[in-house]
């Protein structure tokens, strides 16, 4: 009887080591979650073992190496994360090996975003009511409104289209009704606009599941004092030595900062969509109506341009990087004003002094203006965008534009023969496109795990090269994966490594794409801070006779890869394993066109859909 007992509980030891078990960890967003492997083990009964994590079946990198939110600790016993956002959800899987013995737990985390906010806000203003739908959620979100007026009620709010909305209208989506980003938009705030507002999700069968509860406050407007520039009609300071080379490497950090900034906005809004846009043109425009920008609004600008607030030489080296690229990338910059505003002496100098911009007169026909400015735009790019704005409304005082051109030949040619391969799509269907096909490609390939992705390195003329970053899988959530391991410090990064990986022959299937995409510019200017230049602006240096306020603002950008290479153009706009390896870029896939002159992206894209 006791050899029995003996086996039965050896037997049954056994099993409880080579089992699994799963825990649920709830997140808050912004927090800090620090878990164990094991909870309820001591971590020094593991010391020398084995131990692993993966993230949805991808291997979290060994310690020292870390992402920007996983962390392990030295012995790999503790994961944390930090900050906790909607995208850390998923499987945490901990294996510990330790001789013959082998530990496995599963944690999963859920991020709970429903928040409670009070907002205060002043009559007349502009608020956003922030909503962020759960990866999980697959039911469209409504908004609520509760109603005292009317009893006590609650009444459905009925959102408007981003850019559809009509007279009377004031409350409108910040991205659409199907994004991941739900936050509405309510303009020109009113004194009875105050009260809670809920968003939730309706699921059939179920109670409804609450993300935001928001108690909006509005107090009256402060007294507006009569628009003046007393005190701030001084040129733009004057570079100190410049010839100083920490002014270029103070640019090529903005620069780089900036663009994965841009990039982080767009891709959270327009998750499933082809992406493009230059942040060299974006940042051009902007920079330029930096020279006029005084007081709070200079200091919100060079904010969002990523630009210390003492960085005096942004203009001049601006200037320069323009002259330097001038081999690779034409870039240009233009004014269009109203004849009968006087544009700021020193900000006309100074446009023409940094930029190359001399002012021209608007006229009083809105056809020829737009005939004018789009001219202007198609000349600059090669006729490849000939339309950038529709209409310039009586009202317009002032155009600034900025517009940019590239066109890169591949170092090694692809074969010209057509050819066809099927491209998989993030839902899984495959679709066959023409593609660029060589069998024995010189390229230099590696992953990278600072970014969680296979990156490819095609080298053009000009000093410049095509990377494409290409996700593990097909999935939304692979594709999501490396775009949020995409930091400015991470894509240097990856393109140092990158510069010293050697070429080797490689089976190259590239889709030929022509990407030709529009920026909802008004809605990312004021999602990077900038929302004071449609309020409220202090543009002093520009044009001191009265307040300028931005109206409209527009970017649209192309691309196309071909047999020939890679041109690429944009226009921004403020009114106001076989012996050799192989790289099949047949899915969706991320691309950034560098330039080693600049050190800094030229243009920033996501493709799924050829």
């Amino acid at each position: 009887m006791r050899i029995s007992v003996i086996s039965c509980v050896s037997l049954l030891l056994v099993f409880e080591l080579f089992s699994s078990s799963v825990g649920v960890l709830l997140g808050v967003p912004g927090s800090t979650l620090v878990f164990p492997c094991l909870p309820g083990q001591k971590q020094q009964s593991f010391a020398g073992a084995k131990i692993t994590w993966k993230y949805n079946d991808s291997l979290v990198p060994d310690y020292p190496e870390s992402s920007e939110q996983l962390k392990l600790s030295p012995d790999g016993f503790f994961l944390e994360i930090s900050p906790v956002s909607v995208a850390n959800e998923g499987e945490y899987e901990c294996v510990i090996k330790q001789n013959d013995m082998e530990w496995q737990k599963v944690h999963i985390v859920q991020v709970d975003v429903s928040s409670s906010y009070i907002l205060k806000v002043n009559e007349g203003s502009t608020v956003n009511l922030p909503c962020e739908r759960p990866p999980s959620s697959k039911y469209q979100v409504y908004w609520y409104r509760y109603d005292k007026v009317m009893n006590g009620t609650r009444k459905q709010l009925n959102p408007a289209e981003t850019g559809e909305m009509v007279d009377g209208d004031r409350l409108e989506w910040l991205f659409g009704p199907f994004e991941k980003d739900m936050t509405i938009t309510l303009n020109g705030v009113k004194m009875e606009d105050a009260g809670m507002y809920y968003c939730e999700t309706a699921e059939e069968g179920r109670d409804s599941s609450n993300f935001n509860t928001i108690e909006l406050i509005v107090e009256a407007a402060p007294t507006v004092l009569p628009y003046s520039c007393v005190g701030f009609m001084t040129p733009w300071e004057s570079c100190q030595d410049e010839t100083s080379r920490s002014w270029e490497a103070m640019l090529k950090e903005s620069l780089n900062e900036f663009s994965m900034k841009l990039y982080a906005h767009l891709s959270q809004s327009q998750p499933m969509k082809n992406l493009l846009f230059s942040p060299i043109s974006i940042s051009g425009v902007l920079t330029h109506l930096l020279l006029g920008a005084r007081g709070k609004t200079r200091r919100d600008m060079e904010t969002a341009l990523c630009l210390s607030h003492d960085f005096f030489c942004v203009h001049s080296e601006m200037k320069k990087l323009k002259l330097k690229l001038q081999d690779t990338l034409k870039m240009a910059s233009q004014i269009y004003y109203n004849p009968n505003m006087k544009l700021s002496e020193s900000f006309t100098n100074q446009s023409m002094q940094f930029y190359g911009a001399d002012p021209v007169k608007l006229t009083n026909s809105s056809e020829v203006n737009v005939e004018m400015i789009n001219s202007w735009v198609a000349k600059q790019t090669n006729n490849k965008i000939t339309e950038l704005v529709d209409s310039v409304p009586a009202h317009t005082e002032l155009v600034l534009l900025n517009a940019v051109y590239f066109n890169g030949q591949w170092k090694m040619k692809f074969d010209a023969k057509s050819k066809k391969s099927p491209f998989v799509k993030l839902n899984g269907d495959t679709v066959r496109v023409p593609v660029l096909y060589s069998a024995k490609y010189k390229l230099a390939m590696q992953y990278i795990p600072a970014v969680k992705a296979q990156v490819a390195m095609f080298s053009l003329s000009g000093e410049s090269s095509l990377f494409i970053l290409l996700p593990p899988s097909a999935k939304l959530s692979d594709l999501q994966l490396v775009e949020g391991k995409m930091t400015d410090k991470a894509v240097s990064q990856m393109v140092e490594q990158m510069n010293q990986v050697s070429p080797q022959a490689t089976e190259v299937t590239l889709p030929k794409i022509k990407l030709d995409v529009r920026t909802e510019m008004n809605t990312l200017l004021r999602k990077i801070g900038l929302s004071e230049l449609f309020d409220s602006a202090n543009l002093c240096g520009l044009y001191p006779d009265n307040e300028l306020l931005l109206t409209d603002a527009r970017h649209r950008a192309f691309l196309s890869l071909t047999e020939q290479g890679v041109e690429a153009g944009a226009a921004t706009s403020l009114s106001f394993s076989r012996s050799f390896s192989s790289f099949s870029a047949l899915r969706p896939f991320l691309m950034i066109l560098w330039s080693d002159q600049a050190k800094a992206p030229l243009f920033v894209g996501r493709v799924t859909e050829p």
